[in-house]
């Protein structure tokens, strides 16, 4: 019974997404007040049969309900009771209703947070989300209806298939909640852009209103990009922590764009300038978002982190993708030739700084975009297959990212409007020699090895650092308080600094070996290091049986550590999975995982030292908790008047 009221649920949240679009469009249009009221109502509704919904398969998870085609599929009666609960989103069609519920929650913080703004502006916002969820709830009901049951009861298994054991893990609590935050909070960005285009009005008060949004769903994209690659690092076994896999470049090509976004918002706010670029930046962010939902679900790719689909969901979705995109851009066609330019600025200005990152970021994502989709084009045409793999990625990534992190240190520092080259380089010269210098003294003082492979990361991560705490102390002796947005840019922009350092130093100086380990025989790695294995041990846990390493780790002869690298077998799939042990520290982690046992007590062992790798890590929360100083500042929770358009709050 509980499976068919939350099918009854889904159908009650369709209708009311229904009138949540139609009523106030058409109200707004004709001048209807009370039609225009419904959006508010409708979108609660929405959202209260969503999360009944929601809870409805929840319930059935916990209870081991396997009449349940859903629950059968990804769920058994040994899992540990957190993941009977996550694993509502560890299959297609839960991450869908999760997808769906968060589009309804984002709808209804707009409802909440948008009291001040004019009512057309945010009856149109609320029915463009209600569109969204028209769309996404008919995918569901057509095609990936989690609530299905089997056609009768001598087809329900006595126990389910069990949730894949890859997604058996702490990550699947929090990452794909934070991924998806992330994806669906881009939708606020693209209904403000596109209510804006049907008034006519590219003016500053629209961008206004978004930017919080945008900050919030940007940081959040970041926050789940960033667990997810901690996760695969550990989880997998392999030591890394990127691979550009389709998937992972299918979060990574929206986030690009939303950081093009966000300095795109701060000009049209300020300058009252790029604001075709920023409209357009709205909806190809948006747009991406859906993009990676039918990469993900169409089965056109393969991937550890792709659901296993049929086609006719990636029809769907394409076909989804193609009205949403269509519209938006048509729409844009439309009014963009009406949009004034903007204020006149100079070559060297901060105008013409963030117009070239927003082109370095756009053309970033559009190398990321063509390694993903070019073999798949090839595929569907017949003409062959071919794999677009790393080393790809990682250089043409590399050379339009290399100017990027030079201006990063640059754009705050540049004026609005005009500037001088001359009086820039006398301002940033110590600056700039301190970096060169450091550049090439630190790797040798830090790590004890010096090469001009790490120098420019270094140099350029020196150079962000410097002159983000430069920037920091002109403004402070020019102003007693700085707005909050200020210091999230350079928190940002100082976890762009230690990303870079991570990234740059794991990649040059980490030691991997794959070696044959026997019991009580030693083996060196760098820095000092010596690993003793004294032979495994049986673990058994709930749904899996393991067979557990002993490893311990010495550092110039004195023990530092005990590992226990494990290499489990999960009973209901047969499926075997690594359990990596690491010993992690602030400036180096030291990583092994099991492979495959070998005669007299002997095992396969991967043994990794990562110097700085969780910098990396720490950089990518330095970003995020950037963006949530920026989308606290205090002036975006001041009641938007009707002067908000010619007034700036930057």
């Amino acid at each position: 019974m509980i499976p068919e009221i939350g099918h009854f649920a889904l159908i009650l949240a369709l209708s009311l997404a229904l009138v949540q679009t139609l009523f106030p469009l058409i109200g707004a249009a004709q001048g209807i007040p009370n039609w225009m009221a419904v959006a508010r109502p409708a979108a609660v509704g929405q959202f209260v049969f969503m999360s009944i919904a929601y809870g409805c398969l929840t319930y059935a998870f916990f209870t081991n309900d396997f009449s349940v085609l859903y629950v059968a599929g990804h769920s058994n009666s040994a899992l540990p009771d957190i993941y009977r609960i996550v694993s509502v989103w560890g299959g297609h069609e839960g991450s869908m209703l999760l997808w769906t519920v968060m589009l309804s929650f984002w709808t209804v913080a707009v409802v909440i947070f948008s009291r001040s703004l004019p009512q057309i502006t945010a009856t149109r916002v609320i029915a463009i989300m209600g569109f969204l969820s028209v769309g996404f709830l008919l995918f569901m009901l057509l095609t990936s209806n989690p609530f299905d049951r089997f056609p009768s009861l001598s087809q329900v298994p006595a126990d389910g298939r069990d949730l894949n054991p890859l997604l058996q893990d702490p990550g699947l609590v929090i990452h794909p909640p934070m991924l998806y935050m992330g994806y669906v909070g881009f939708s606020v960005a693209f209904s403000f852009a596109i209510a804006a285009l049907l008034g006519g009005k590219l003016d500053s008060a629209w961008v206004r209103w978004s930017r919080p949004w945008t900050l919030v769903a940007w940081l959040f994209l970041t926050l789940g990009i960033v667990l997810g690659s901690w996760w695969a690092y550990y989880e997998l076994g392999w030591g890394g922590w990127w691979f550009w896999d389709p998937v992972e470049n299918a979060s990574f090509m929206p986030w690009l764009i939303g950081t093009a976004l966000i300095h795109s918002l701060a000009v049209t706010e300020k300058r009252s300038a790029f604001k075709n670029w920023t409209v357009l930046l709205a909806i190809i962010a948006f747009a991406l978002s859906l993009l990676g939902t039918f990469l993900v679900r169409s089965g056109v790719l393969t991937s550890v982190h792709a659901f296993a689909t049929d086609p006719e969901r990636g029809i769907f979705i394409l076909m989804f993708l193609g009205v949403v995109v269509g519209i938006s851009l048509l729409l844009y066609a439309w009014r963009a030739p009406t949009v004034g330019k903007g204020g006149h600025f100079n070559a060297l200005s901060k105008e013409t700084l963030l117009l070239t990152n927003n082109i370095l970021l756009v053309v970033a994502c559009g190398g990321v975009l063509l390694g993903t989709l070019y073999p798949l084009f090839l595929d569907a045409l017949n003409m062959g297959k071919i794999s677009v793999g790393p080393p790809y990625f990682s250089v043409v990534f590399f050379w339009i990212m290399a100017p990027l992190m030079l201006l990063l240190g640059i754009g705050p520092i540049v004026r609005w409007k005009s500037d001088q080259a001359k009086t820039l380089f006398i301002h940033l010269r110590y600056t700039l020699l301190i970096s060169i210098i450091l550049g090439l003294v630190l790797p040798v003082l830090v790590i004890g090895k010096a090469g001009l492979t790490v120098f420019p990361g270094i140099a350029v991560a020196i150079w962000i650092f410097l002159t983000s705490l430069q920037n920091l102390g002109d403004r402070a002796r020019h102003s007693r308080k700085l707005p909050l947005s200020f210091y999230g840019m350079t928190v940002a922009h100082i976890g762009v600094a230690v990303f870079v350092v991570g990234v740059t130093v794991s990649n040059a100086f980490s030691v991997e070996k794959d070696v044959r380990m026997e019991p009580n025989k030693p083996l060196a790695l760098a820095g000092g290091y010596r690993f003793i294995f004294e032979g495994t041990h049986t673990v058994k846990g709930p749904n899996y049986d393991a067979q557990a390493g002993v490893v311990r780790v010495f550092k110039n002869d004195k023990e530092i550590k005990v590992l226990y690298p494990e290499k489990r077998f999960y009973r209901v799939q047969q499926m075997p999975m690594t359990e990596a042990a690491i010993d992690w520290g602030f400036t180096r982690d030291i990583y092994i995982a099991l492979g495959e046992p070998l005669d007299n007590g002997a095992w396969s062992v991967r043994v990794y030292y990562k110097p700085f790798i969780r910098w990396i890590w720490l950089g990518g929360f330095l970003m995020a908790l950037g963006g949530l100083l920026s989308a606290g500042d205090k002036r975006y929770r001041r009641t938007v008047s009707s002067r908000s358009a010619t007034v700036s709050v930057s």
